[in-house]
């Protein structure tokens, strides 16, 4: 009776807490743990981070959840509690994603950057690589230009080949799949624009050898694994997002107007010798007839962009029960570009199924189907190309007045498209006339069987899918006619497939014995298969313009069709061991068969090792109140590179020898039987601390990679039938630090955490076994330089007496010294290195603060030392001395009478004064930038329940608001694309910071709305 009766009183004591944990971005955070100070008495949270529980009166709770920073908050006379967990800045037990499994960070003895969806969501990029730009450490991310869905450049620890892919491997839920370039033009697109970046869960950059090698012959360049987001138990949730917002350039440049334009032209012309007359017939013709040149000032500069809109829907559905759990999700992205006739539309469906069959056995499936549909435009060295619209005189009016159409339409004599009128194509004519548009379906996917012999050993098998669809289809009509010949019309359409099938078996093993040895083993094999077919055909004379198919084509000018594929069997091993959480060694290797190399290689073996000392786990460190974390880790490993062709080992046979209507074959390729991958030896040293108690914590990594055997074309002797074949002769090295420091500033209601990092990397080419490399302009590969590096005259200014262009003569005299006199004569001065486009250092800074429902956070990224050729300064920026194209506003500098100090040369119309390609048009590259800036505020529970809402946000944000450079073109962030997805590797590698007509990147502003329930 007494025990019943203190049974009733304790229970009428208790009361009941309700409320939600939360993560910084707003949504619920399911699995955190709810404890009553003191007892052992406590609740998780369910999928929405909702939970239920009694405590004793004055109460304090204790909120944590692995990755998040811990909370206490006294109960008091509250009956709901809602809290907000930060991001831990360091949790040793957090899980990292690493090749075929997982790691503790406390195990982990590589280099990893680990990134989460918050670094990723919610962005109006098409791509997830742009939302970590500035975010991790040693990996260089630049788009190439402000075209949406153009080739990224993702670079991890600088470049590692010179003929072979430069691009890390990306992995999916375990499955390798496809970044093949599938453009039919020189103008790289990007296949993993394809993925949802709303989709991801978190993303993982494997840098060092010890982290990558397990996958062997591809892992060179680094591996980014990608973990799409999985179902949880609990009640179903939906969770709604709408953004929309408006994109515009991040910079324009100055040209001249009509009255700069004709002051300096006319000058131009004078020095030239011609007559005033003449002046004057052309300046009227340039302007369409008008008896003043100055009647009309148009902007030319203005046509070429447009206002962009944006808008993205988000709708996803995640939850499940104890055995069954899953993900839906869906988006469309609808986005205009900065540049008129560029559009990018992609819409996307994701569904991951995990089921939990029996006790031991379990299966899945993740699926995702895309469609992509994006408005190309010409590449960047096209006449029709919007950027070259520039190239226009002010003096031409927008609209002709002869015939009322825009300039270039007709002619008024002969009513057809005019050829000569303005003097240039109107790349406005194209928009109006032209379409080019690539559509590309994706199914990517995978499904998975495991099975548990014991809690401590699985056996898993994975199959999986990667198949890319895509379609390019373009229509140039009658109005551009001058820049696309045919008179009546030009079709173009390619159909490429692209498959990949790949087969993942592996036995796992993890256990901890007497607490103090955990082991962990992975052994398994992998093979895969993937096959490209494409096909193309040409046609003209079309019978109007309201026919755009090649069916309707008169006369078929052009076709081609193309079968390859290639073949990777692997097996590979990984293992670790830690002893009392402070002696860690780790192990991997892997064995790659390839289809891709000589019959005498056709194998490669990639193994790597490691090892850790967590210091502050000695007794001497442990429970420091000063270092929370001391660890140093150290590496050694191979691995390679197999991003060549499929068949450049072998002996290739064409069919294309036909003569006279009789077929015929001839052989188009040597054999190289010992053909092997290029292979890199990394060697890396890590330092990772923790200050007072993790308010401050970062890593130190420094590195080498060291390649040999590169993959270059060496000179066969001319009785061969052939000048060329590929051998593995050369040799490059990169080395760098890394830097990140984490600070926790302010914790509490107000929360300010700040991340930095930083990294330097000295890219070298030691070794070619021969002459150099030549790329595009001043671009090359030479031994003892980075690759690219930019090599030709030095300009040394203008000569004060004449206004000629000089030039150092830097030849080396007899006695070792460098003859640093000028010349005005461009073809004496000895070549030297002018400019290097791989930046020195890149780093970025990111600032997250929050106070209560409020959140900011703002990213700062930069690019240093790199310098880029402005190859489009030679027509631009000359004073009229290559040409009558408009020039920038710098060129009212140029030198006028003797004694004149300039570096802008005297303005003679055409006499190539200053115009030969030299370190004139080479510019500081140094650009710092902020990337992104969001404010977020998340509605109290008190409001959403009014709603019949579990969660609601809004947000406003901005995407490369600023930028701080002292490069003179339209953005420093660039490489002109139609010398970087060519067909020839060597060359896109070689030919890198190029400007040329290259749109600058958007600045975008966007609000959005999160809506669960």
């Amino acid at each position: 009776m007494a025990l019943s009766l203190y049974a009733l009183t304790a229970q009428a004591q208790t009361r009941t807490i309700t409320g939600r944990v939360l993560s910084s971005d707003g949504g619920g955070l399911p699995g955190a743990t709810v404890l009553e100070q003191g007892t052992t008495n406590g609740v998780s949270t369910n999928a929405d981070g909702a939970f239920s529980l009694n405590v004793q009166p004055n109460a304090t709770l204790v909120i944590s959840s692995v990755g998040y920073t811990s909370q206490t908050v006294a109960v008091g006379a509250q009956t709901t509690v809602n809290v907000t967990l930060a991001v831990a800045a360091t949790e040793l037990n957090e899980a990292v994603v690493v090749g075929y499994g997982s790691q503790s960070k406390a195990d982990l003895t590589g280099s990893v950057v680990q990134l989460s969806s918050r670094d990723v969501g919610n962005q109006p990029v098409q791509s997830f690589e742009q939302s970590i730009q500035g975010k991790a450490a040693g990996v260089f991310i630049e788009s190439s230009s402000g075209k949406l869905g153009q080739g990224i450049r993702v670079r991890v620890r600088g470049v590692s080949s010179i003929s072979g892919d430069t691009q890390p491997l990306y992995v999916v839920d375990g499955i390798p799949v496809l970044a093949d370039n599938l453009s039919s033009t020189t103008a790289a697109t990007n296949p993993i624009a394809d993925i949802n970046p709303n989709d991801i869960e978190s993303i993982s950059v494997l840098k060092d050898a010890s982290a990558s090698a397990i996958y062997g012959s591809r892992a060179t360049n680094g591996v980014v694994l990608v973990t799409t987001k999985r179902g949880k138990a609990g009640a179903t949730r939906f969770t709604l997002g709408y953004q929309t917002g408006r994109s515009e350039p991040t910079n324009k440049r100055e040209f001249l107007n009509s009255q700069e334009y004709v002051t300096l032209l006319t000058e131009a012309l004078v020095n030239s010798g011609r007559s005033a007359t003449a002046n004057a017939t052309r300046l009227r013709t340039y302007a369409a007839g008008a008896s003043d040149p100055l009647t009309y000032d148009t902007n030319w500069q203005n046509e070429a962009f447009q206002r962009a809109p944006f808008s993205q829907y988000d709708l996803n559905v995640a939850g499940g029960s104890e055995k069954t759990k899953f993900f839906i999700s869906g988006q469309y992205t609808d986005q205009k570009g900065i540049l008129v006739g560029n559009a990018y539309q992609r819409m996307s469906v994701r569904f991951n199924l995990d089921q939990q069959a029996t006790d031991r056995l379990s299966f899945g499936i993740n699926t995702a189907v895309s469609r992509s549909r994006n408005e190309r435009l010409p590449n960047d060295n096209a006449f029709s190309t919007p950027m070259q619209i520039v190239a226009l005189a002010p003096i031409t009016p927008l609209i002709d007045p002869r015939t009322g159409l825009v300039s270039g339409s007709l002619d008024p004599a002969t009513g057809l498209p005019n050829t000569t009128f303005p003097f240039y194509y109107n790349p406005l004519l194209n928009v109006i006339g032209g379409n080019y548009t690539t559509i590309s379906y994706r199914v990517l996917g995978n499904v998975y069987a495991q099975f548990k012999f014991t809690p401590e050993f699985f056996f898993r098998s994975e199959v999986g899918a990667d198949l890319i669809n895509q379609t390019e289809n373009q229509y140039l009509g009658r109005i551009t006619a001058r820049n696309s010949s045919p008179t009546n019309g030009f079709g173009y359409s390619a159909a490429q497939t692209n498959g990949r099938v790949i087969v993942n078996n592996y036995f796992g093993y993890r256990k901890t014995l007497n607490e103090v040895h955990a082991l962990d083993f992975t052994l398994g094999t992998s093979y895969e298969e993937g096959r490209l077919t494409s096909s193309n055909v040409t046609g003209t004379q079309f019978a109007s313009d309201a026919f755009k198919t090649l069916v309707n084509s008169s006369q078929i000018t052009a076709g081609t069709s193309s079968s390859t594929g290639n073949v990777l069997v692997s097996y590979f091993a990984r293992g670790s061991y830690a002893f009392a959480n402070k002696y860690l060694v780790g192990a991997s290797a892997r064995l790659d068969g390839s289809s891709r190399f000589g019959a005498n290689n056709r194998y490669g073996l990639f193994p790597a090792g490691s090892v850790g000392w967590v210091i502050s786990e000695e007794s001497f460190l442990k429970d420091n109140a000063l270092l929370s974390l001391l660890k140093v880790r150290a590496s050694l490993g191979k691995t390679g590179n197999q991003g060549f062709g499929n068949f450049i080992s072998r002996a290739l046979f064409s069919g294309d020898a036909g003569y006279v209507g009789i077929p015929g074959q001839r052989p188009s390729q040597l054999a190289s039987p010992d053909l092997k991958w290029e292979s890199t030896t990394q060697i890396d040293a890590g330092l990772e601390y923790g200050l007072f108690d993790g308010r401050i914590s970062g890593e130190i990594d420094v590195y080498r990679k060291r390649t040999t055997g590169l993959a270059l074309s060496q000179p066969v002797p001319g009785t061969s039938g052939f000048s060329t074949q590929f051998a593995n002769v050369g040799s490059l090295e990169n080395r760098g630090l890394e830097f990140v420091l984490t600070t926790r500033n302010l914790t509490g209601d107000f929360t300010w955490t700040t991340s930095f990092n930083a990294a330097l990397n000295r890219n070298k080419i030691l070794n070619l076994n021969g002459p150099d490399i030549l790329g595009s302009n001043l671009s090359r590969a030479q031994e003892g330089q980075p690759l690219g590096v930019f090599v030709g005259p030095e300009y040394a200014g203008v000569d004060p007496a004449n206004g000629d262009a000089l030039y150092y003569v830097n030849a080396p005299k007899p006695d070792g010294s460098v003859d640093r006199s000028t010349t005005a004569d461009i073809n004496l001065a000895t070549p030297v290195v002018v400019g290097n486009p791989n930046p020195k250092w890149t780093g970025g800074i990111t600032n997250t603060l929050g106070y209560k429902g409020i959140d900011l956070s703002f990213t700062i990224s930069g690019v240093f030392g790199n310098q880029i050729f402005d190859s489009g300064a030679q027509y631009y920026s000359t004073a009229f001395n290559n040409g009558p194209d408009n020039q920038t506003r710098d060129q009212l500098n140029r030198w006028q009478k003797p004694g004149d100090i300039t570096d802008v040369p005297r303005a003679v119309y055409l006499s190539g004064n200053g115009t030969g390609l030299s370190s004139r048009f080479v510019r500081n590259g140094d650009y710092g930038r902020l990337r992104t800036v969001l404010l977020g505020y998340n509605l109290p529970s008190s409001l959403t329940k009014r709603a019949y809402l579990q969660s609601a946000r809004i947000f406003v944000q901005g995407l490369n608001l600023l930028t701080f450079t002292k490069y003179k073109g339209w953005d420093p962030e660039v490489s002109t694309d139609y010398l970087t997805g060519t067909a020839n590797q060597s060359q896109n590698n070689i030919n890198q910071g190029i400007d040329f007509y290259t749109a600058p990147q958007p600045r975008t502003y966007t609000f959005g709305v999160n809506i669960g329930f």
